[in-house]
């Protein structure tokens, strides 16, 4: 972590995470065009659970980067028992409050869907799918929080192989239950449930056999000594940012919904091109943070430095290039999910102005991780907070009001710029001042 050269270390260490963030958006791309086969309010479906999901997902990366964070800079001091208390308090507890919210929900299902944006047609799709979802959110979420403790101890390749292997499972399991065994959308999510119970067991088996850094165990488990909080603020920008995406979905969801079917199909359909499109970069993201983090801990800040610019960079080209195809191809890109003419005149103009707005988010991107994997809580949340929520939620009312539906579609771009001003008001700070200060003080011991 402190001799290894930076684009080589990055690269080495975002590869794994890239083929798992691609492996797992195909999968959501298939299940998104094998559900478009079953008509526009089962698609529709399919972007009002994704707002769901988002939340599991907020839930397990709240848990898994506030441990992963802290667990990096523990290794990067050697202290190989205190990483493991941080691991298994972080995961224990994820668990526990993931089992909560599973039974919260499933009580107040109808409500529930109402609330994620469902139309009275969307309904009856979404309580079909998003019930086994339920079912699986303890073992969703805490797949999440091991991935990423993974991630941070730089074994990335470990949780390549559990996320890989529930995605192929998923996709298989769609085919054979959707459409083999007729369940329709209640075969998609039999299938996301059983396929993510598995990768959750794979995932657990790394560190019980003693493959990993950390232990996981009771015995290291912490109630007390602050260690809880210590693992939720400094996961909270992470939770944050994944809680305003979701909230923003169903935000989004509720505000398409006034104009039919087709919006909703249309932005959710947006919304998994375009994660797709940004996961690669997300996974350089990824790459670069327990490499942050280690060399934070250990006292090298010019390898964090250089770690940022590289990942900014090299972050940039990627989706550059991806965009570029994108905006060329959204027609058909979109047609591949529902061959639909409303659906693809609003999905296309939306992708199209996303596209062009993924330029700026290596930059937002590059400093929310370098900030969170470096302990630095206050600028981390501000900026989650700032881009995906702040920003863009009164975007998105204002936009929706005054120019209907074409507001709808320029509200996340618009949002995505400019989140860029806070971003760039913040990484001056730290480098011409925090880590400057630290750098001098360094070089005085």
């Amino acid at each position: 972590m402190t001799q290894t050269p930076i684009p080589k270390l990055i690269v080495s260490l975002s590869i794994p995470t890239i083929i798992s963030m691609l492996v797992t958006n195909i999968y959501n791309l298939v299940d998104t065009a094998f559900v478009g086969k079953l008509g526009t309010s089962a698609s529709g479906a399919v972007g009002v659970v994704f707002g769901f999901m988002s939340i599991l997902q907020a839930i397990g990366f709240l848990f898994g980067q506030g441990s992963g964070s802290i667990i990096a800079r523990r290794l990067g001091t050697k202290d190989n028992e205190a990483a493991s208390k941080v691991a298994s308090t972080g995961f224990f507890t994820a668990f526990g409050i993931a089992t909560l919210v599973g039974i919260g929900c499933m009580i107040g299902l109808d409500d529930l869907v109402t609330w994620l944006g469902s139309t009275p047609t969307i309904a009856p799709y979404a309580k079909s799918y998003i019930m086994f979802i339920l079912i699986a959110a303890p073992f969703m979420v805490t797949s999440f929080t091991l991935n990423n403790i993974l991630r941070y101890e730089g074994k990335a390749i470990l949780g390549m192989v559990g996320l890989m292997v529930g995605a192929v499972l998923n996709i298989l399991g769609d085919a054979i239950l959707m459409f083999g065994c007729h369940l329709g959308i209640m075969g998609a999510g039999i299938s996301t449930a059983v396929s993510q119970i598995i990768s959750f067991g794979i995932l657990i088996s790394m560190f019980l056999r003693g493959r990993t850094s950390c232990r996981i165990s009771l015995r290291n488990f912490r109630f007390g000594e602050g260690m809880i909080w210590e693992i939720v603020s400094t996961g909270f920008p992470s939770l944050l940012r994944q809680g305003l995406n979701s909230i923003t979905t169903v935000l989004l969801n509720s505000e398409a919904a006034v104009y039919g079917d087709p919006a909703v199909a249309a932005m959710s359909i947006v919304s998994r091109i375009i994660f797709f499109m940004a996961s690669v970069a997300i996974g350089v993201g990824q790459g670069f943070q327990p490499v942050s983090g280690f060399n934070y801990g250990a006292g090298r800040y010019d390898r964090v430095k250089k770690g940022y610019w590289f990942t900014m960079i090299l972050s940039e080209v990627i989706l550059t290039g991806l965009g570029i195809v994108v905006f060329v191809f959204s027609p058909d890109l979109i047609r591949i999910f529902r061959d639909h003419e409303s659906v693809v005149s609003i999905g296309t103009r939306a992708l199209r102005l996303q596209a062009i707005s993924q330029v700026v988010m290596p930059l937002c991107m590059s400093t929310e991780m370098m900030f969170q994997s470096t302990g630095n809580r206050i600028p981390a949340t501000l900026l989650s907070a700032m881009r995906n929520g702040i920003i863009f939620i009164p975007t998105l009312l204002i936009l929706a009001n005054l120019r209907g539906l074409a507001g709808i579609q320029e509200a996340q771009p618009l949002a995505n710029l400019l989140g860029v001003i806070p971003t760039v008001i913040c990484a001056v700070w730290f480098f011409r001042g925090k880590l400057k200060g630290k750098e001098n003080k360094h070089e005085s011991i």
